[in-house]
């Protein structure tokens, strides 16, 4: 099987950081967390969506529950700066090397500061995306925070 270039790098990061996952290819698009829930026959809050904000300028990385929405009030309360904005596609890229819909949570050209979302942990098995829209990966919480160096957090309603 060939992989997308962006795949293959998160195989690689997967690897180095002693992941446990194989990389699945879905038959269609798991843009959203519903999608890939669907596709996965797991309940949506499994899925750990990848939402990149900008903080203060520089990216930020939420792995948050597909059953919760980011409160970027509280987050930005949380680091201390004055707001937390949702980044374009080009900033997303630029700071992932991966697009919206697709973005790992490790494979990136830099380190990124994570949150990963403490709702998160009530599933034995959460699938993270793994660079393209249409490939995730399984893990789980503990492996989650500690292939990102994340920190645990509530981020969300």
């Amino acid at each position: 099987m060939t992989l997308h270039p962006n795949v293959e790098r998160v195989v690689a990061a997967l690897r180095a950081a002693g992941a446990s996952g194989e990389v699945r290819e879905l038959s269609h698009s798991a843009r959203t967390a519903a999608l890939a829930a669907e596709q996965l026959g797991v309940p949506v809050g499994a899925i750990a969506n990848s939402l990149v904000f900008a903080a203060a300028g520089s990216p930020l990385l939420v792995m948050t529950s597909g059953a919760h929405r980011v409160d970027t009030t509280r987050v930005a309360a949380l680091l201390g700066v004055p707001t937390l904005d949702r980044a374009d596609p080009d900033f997303v890229r630029t700071h992932t090397g991966q697009p919206i819909g697709g973005v790992a949570p490790v494979g990136h050209p830099a380190p990124i500061g994570t949150l990963v979302d403490i709702a998160l942990a009530t599933y034995d098995v959460v699938w993270a995306a793994a660079g393209h829209p249409s490939a995730v990966f399984p893990t789980t919480y503990e492996e989650l925070l500690r292939i990102t160096a994340g920190t645990a957090t509530e981020v969300g309603d």
